[in-house]
C-alpha cells in the first residue's frame, strides 16, 4: 500500500484531483447563471476538458530514466492511470449534476466524452511529453468550438466531442483515441 501512496504523491495525484472538483463545480456554478440554454453540450465538454487537462501532468513521473528502468513493469500501471483519470473526470460532472438537481448531459455522452479526451491526453503525454498533454485536448476543443456545422462524417469526426450521444460517428471516434491513447501510453510512456 505504501507504494501506491508514493506513486500517487509523485503523479501529483491530491493536487490533481482537488483542481478537477473544483473546476467541475466553477464551470457547473457558473453554467447555473443562465451559460448555455438547454441542450448546449459546450458547458459539460468544458468540465471534462478541464478534468483530463488537470490530471494529465501526472502523466509523468519525476525522473523519467528511473521509471523506465524500474524492475516493475510499468505497463500496467500506466493503463490503470489513465482509466482512473477517465473515471474520476467522468464520475465528478455524474456527481455534480447529481446533486445540482439538473442535468447538464446525458451520461452516455458524459461516459463518452470523458473516455475519449482521457485517451487524447494520454495520446498527448505519448506525443508531446506530459507537461504538454494538455495540448491535443484543448486544440481539438477549440477546433471543435469554431467548426462549421457536422455534415459530413469528416466534420463529425472533427466534432465529435460536441454531437449529441448516440451519434454513430462520435461513439466511434471516442473509442479509437480512449484504446490507441491508452495503448501507446500504457506501451510507450510519456515522451521524454
Amino acid at each position: 500500500m505504501r507504494w501506491l501512496t508514493l506513486y500517487a504523491r509523485s503523479r501529483q495525484v491530491p493536487a490533481s484531483l482537488a483542481t478537477v472538483v473544483i473546476s467541475t463545480v466553477a464551470v457547473w456554478a457558473l453554467a447555473r447563471d443562465g451559460g448555455g440554454g438547454p441542450g448546449d453540450l459546450k458547458v459539460p465538454v468544458f468540465v471534462l476538458v478541464a478534468g483530463v487537462t488537470a490530471a494529465s501532468i501526472g502523466l509523468g513521473g519525476q525522473d523519467l530514466a528511473l521509471d523506465r528502468t524500474a524492475a516493475i513493469s510499468w505497463r500496467p500501471r500506466r493503463a490503470a492511470h489513465v482509466l482512473l483519470i477517465g473515471t474520476v473526470v467522468c464520475a465528478a460532472l455524474l456527481a455534480v449534476q447529481t446533486t445540482g438537481g439538473e442535468d447538464l448531459a446525458a451520461t452516455a455522452f458524459v461516459v463518452r466524452d470523458s473516455a475519449g479526451l482521457t485517451g487524447l491526453v494520454a495520446l498527448g503525454a505519448v506525443v508531446c511529453g506530459a507537461q504538454y498533454a494538455w495540448t491535443l485536448p484543448i486544440a481539438w476543443l477549440s477546433f471543435s468550438v469554431f467548426a462549421p456545422p457536422p455534415t459530413s462524417v469528416p466534420m463529425q469526426t472533427a466534432t465529435w466531442m460536441l454531437l449529441p450521444s448516440g451519434t454513430p460517428t462520435a461513439t466511434w471516434t471516442a473509442l479509437t483515441l480512449a484504446v490507441t491513447g491508452t495503448t501507446a501510453y500504457a506501451l510507450a510512456g510519456p515522451r521524454r
